[in-house]
This record gives C-alpha cells, structure tokens and sequence, in this order.
C-alpha cells in the first residue's frame, strides 16, 4: 500500500488488492469531517440534545474518523463511547505515518500513539471522556452486548467489496443501532436506499462530500 495526497492536502492509502482509496481523492479529510462528523455525529448531536455519544464504525483503517470524532467530543465536554470494526488492521507504523496529526489537537494524537496498539485488543479509555476498542473481526461476525447512537458506515465501495453492502451484513450491523440512531455513509444506490428502507429506517438523501453529489443517511425507526 501507498500513500497518495487527496485534493485537500490530506494523504489516503490506496489498497492495491481492493483496487481503491481508503478515503476521497478529492479530499481525505474534508470528506471524514462532512460525512461523518458533520451530517452524521453533529446532526444526531442537534436532534438529541445530548452530552453523551456512542459510535459504531464500519471500516476503522487509517482512524481518521475516529481522531476528528475524538476530537470533536473532547472540544464539545462529550462523553463518547466509540467501537470501530476492522477486519485488516494497519500496522501502527502505517497508521503513525498519516500525517493526521495536523488535523486534531496535540493531546488527542498523543494519546492515539499510545493505544492504537491496546486498543486492538481489548477496550481502551482514550481520554477522560473518551473510550476506545476496535473489533479485530470481519463486519459479519461483530457482536456486542451494547448499541450505539452513530454508525459510520465507511466500507470499500460495492464493486469492490460487495459482501460488506449485501442486505445480510446491512441487517447484522444495523441491529446494533439504537431506536432512533442515525446511519451514515459515503455513497447512495438505489440498492442502499431499498434496504435501509426495509430494515424500518427513514432515508434521506444529504449532499455529499466535494467529489459526490449526494449521501446517504438513515434514522432508525421505533
């Protein structure tokens, strides 16, 4: 795997077996912080009027999102539970290598460097305000005694990794979102839609990030 500088400034990997980028060509960062801070963990943050977050994350890779959520929850006196999934952890000098340092506070990257490691192992507390585990394991065989408020969905794209957005694995990891828990991801088929529909969510197109026109998120009816 290489690093590659998205449109941004921000680096990406590009995975030469899948065939594609962790993130955005147009802009690695500007698409975490859209995406999944902005329409995702924000616009859930706005409709509950809460202090206290938990979020799910499908394809934790680089931490980028994990980092600007961190981040966002220390600058907002949140408590945030976060678990993200990844089936093909990076090893921590790839992960070191990201340069995302420039993009969160100094403490929150400190902190990063001293528990990727552990955290792959076994839950973490982050920061005073801020757990941290990543599931070692593959989208379908995840399981968890808690549920979560935010589930980033941040897979590979469909055509090149189509097991992760069949309406199994959607089913399997939807089951861990609270009533009321929002849904978000980069793209927006019309498979996606069909299937968020019915798993009983509220669908709604979002503008996407720079690159895409339009995302996807869903609200977990009931």
């Amino acid at each position: 795997m290489e690093f590659v500088i998205t449109g941004d400034g921000s680096n990406t990997l590009y995975h030469p077996e899948i065939g594609e980028h962790y993130h955005s060509k147009h802009g690695a960062l500007q698409e975490s912080r859209h995406v999944f801070i902005e329409m995702g963990l924000n616009h859930f943050l706005r409709e509950e009027n809460t202090n206290e977050v938990s979020v799910l994350e499908v394809g934790f890779g680089t931490g980028l999102n994990f980092l600007l959520t961190a981040d966002e929850a220390i600058k907002k006196s949140l408590q945030l539970r976060y678990c993200g999934i990844e089936a093909y952890p990076l090893a921590t000098d790839v992960i070191f290598a990201t340069g995302y340092n420039q993009f969160v506070q100094p403490a929150t990257w400190d902190a990063f460097l001293r528990q990727y490691s552990a955290a792959l192992k076994e839950g973490v507390e982050f920061s005073a305000a801020v757990s941290l585990k990543i599931a070692h394991e593959k989208l379908i065989s995840f399981q968890s005694h808690d549920t979560f408020d935010v589930l980033y969905f941040d897979a590979f794209a469909a055509i090149h990794q189509p097991e992760m957005w069949t309406d199994e694995s959607l089913a399997h990891i939807c089951s861990f979102l609270k009533p009321g828990g929002v849904f978000v991801t980069y793209a927006i088929t019309g498979n996606l839609k069909r299937s968020m529909k019915a798993l009983g969510f509220t669908v709604e197109k979002a503008p996407g990030a720079p690159g895409k026109r339009e995302m996807l998120r869903a609200t977990k009816v009931g």
